[in-house]
């Protein structure tokens, strides 16, 4: 039997565990499959799989919006199959094997394929995701002053890759067409899974990250073992999940129901079953637990928002750069690389202004970095709404507007994403971390609903894959300034409140 909490020596690379590096490498490699694909998503459902729809943009933003929640979604699942069962290095193989063959399945163009590979990867990734980055916790044993810089480094990895890959990619799909660019995807996610293979090759990582118990492993259940039966029902869940996403077209015609697809229905009835027991929890509570627990709500609420303008990144965004912007030095689908280029750039610097202002007790509570983070990506969302007025005589604005709003959300995310998740574990009662975890993570895939809704009310209808000028632009511009108001209102509300709020937070910071 095996016990993947028991600590056992490693040799350290830069005062580091060596395990760290192999980690660093084969998340990288991951994110660079992941991001690689996402860059060519959305143009390639508009140009390709529903480019003889007029609704096409509508079809877009419904199967990109699914994608995503169950993405976020399936890594709750798999890592709760990970701790109970196959432990993090299984996991971690099973996910990023099945992600190999989504991106490779993806360079076939057909419609079967697409959403079969789509599927594909939602498994893996959630198999592979959450898996990776707690196995970098395990590194180190608990008190060690190194494993936030260890995290830093970890992190590092993931925005590397997600600046790289839409370069590369992007570059193939646009030089040579979409397959090379999926295929490099595909690619990258194998050269992930070699580094981690070959760090246990080297017995880097000790014995951290076996399956928690080997009998578990090995009990059946109708004759054959769990550790082999969990492998067969992921690749079987494909194909419904691949009908899920395929099922975005309206399940009604007007009312409430109009333009809700499957995906959209389950979300909604799971939203309301967190809310329903987070009430009952609340209830439950003691006082000092209650003011905690709302505040953890709050700021996932919050960060919901956030994330559900931020990912119109890889949907919306997107377009308008293909339809709208003067693009003379990377493609509409490379741009995806310029808020991974701009976390590299400030995320060192801003981590150093806070530690300066620590310095002299200046440094802003957790609310107060919420509500300008909000206020930040409210900026940036204003930065595109005027850029209308400087359009050339074909409706395309200049590049610089696009640059400066990633700038600007970028510094937004660096306010909001870094002390969002470890405030959870301060807020949340013991009972319930792992519940109020899960519903932190759970709030990216509900974010992706929000990318959902705003794709479609700018949505475009033409079947001209050229479709762009004046009036793509007035369409995108007017739903930038709404999204900006939107977003400056909840950073300013969060801002107002957020004495109050510290306040119900007690001693936390």
């Amino acid at each position: 039997m095996s016990n993947i909490n028991e600590v056992t020596p490693q040799k350290e690379l830069f005062g580091h565990p060596q395990g760290l590096f192999y980690l660093f490498f084969a998340e990288l490699w991951e994110r660079f499959s992941f991001y690689g694909m996402r860059a060519l998503l959305t143009l390639y459902m508009v140009e390709v799989i529903f480019a003889a729809l007029v609704e096409r943009d509508f079809a877009t933003a419904a199967v990109y919006a699914s994608y995503g929640s169950l993405v976020y979604a399936s890594t709750v699942i798999g890592g709760k199959i990970s701790d109970k069962i196959l432990g993090m290095r299984n996991s971690i193989f099973l996910g990023g094997i099945l992600m190999s063959i989504g991106h490779f399945v993806l360079a076939i163009e057909n419609n079967i394929a697409f959403f079969l590979a789509l599927s594909l990867i939602i498994v893996g990734n959630g198999f592979f995701k959450p898996n990776i980055s707690t196995f970098v916790g395990t590194l180190y044993e608990k008190g060690d002053p190194k494993k936030d810089s260890g995290f830093t480094i970890f992190y590092m990895g993931i925005n590397i890759g997600g600046w790289i890959a839409p370069l590369l990619c992007g570059w193939l799909a646009y030089k040579y067409g979409w397959h090379y660019g999926f295929g490099l995807a595909g690619i990258g996610m194998l050269a992930g899974l070699i580094f981690f293979w070959s760090g246990i090759k080297k017995n880097v990582f000790g014995n951290r990250g076996l399956p928690p118990n080997e009998e578990v492993m090995n009990k059946k259940i109708l004759g054959v073992k769990q550790g082999v039966m969990i492998p067969v029902i992921a690749v079987l869940t494909a194909p419904l999940i691949a009908f899920l996403l395929s099922s975005y077209k309206s399940v009604a015609t007007d009312g409430f129901f109009a333009d809700k697809n499957i995906v959209n229905i389950i979300f909604q009835a799971i939203g309301l079953l967190v809310l329903l027991y987070l009430a009952y929890e609340m209830f439950k509570a003691t006082a000092d637990e209650r003011k905690k627990l709302f505040v953890a709500v709050l700021l996932t609420f919050f960060m919901t928002i956030f994330w559900g303008f931020h990912e119109l990144s890889g949907s919306v965004i997107t377009l308008f750069a293909a339809r709208n912007v003067e693009l003379s030095i990377m493609s509409a689908a490379q741009t995806n690389s310029l808020n991974s280029m701009f976390i590299i750039i400030l995320a060192i610097p801003i981590s150093m202004m806070w530690t300066w202002l620590s310095k002299s007790n200046k440094n802003p509570r957790t609310p107060y970095k919420f509500g300008l983070g909000l206020l930040f990506a409210g900026i940036s969302f204003y930065v595109l709404a005027i850029s209308g007025a400087s359009a050339n005589e074909g409706g395309l604005v200049p590049f610089a507007y696009l640059l400066l709003m990633y700038f600007l959300l970028s510094v937004g995310e660096l306010f909001m994403s870094p002390v969002g998740l470890s405030k959870m574990t301060d807020l949340a009662p013991l009972r319930l971390i792992a519940f109020i975890m899960g519903v932190w993570f759970l709030s990216s895939a509900f974010a992706f609903q929000i990318v959902g809704f705003i794709g479609k009310q700018l949505a475009i209808e033409s079947t001209d894959k050229n479709v762009g000028g004046f009036e793509t632009l007035a369409v995108y511009t007017d739903g930038f300034l709404l999204i900006a108001k939107y977003s400056i209102g909840a950073g300013i509300l969060v801002l107002i409140t957020s004495p109050i709020i510290k306040k119900l937070m007690g001693n936390i910071h």
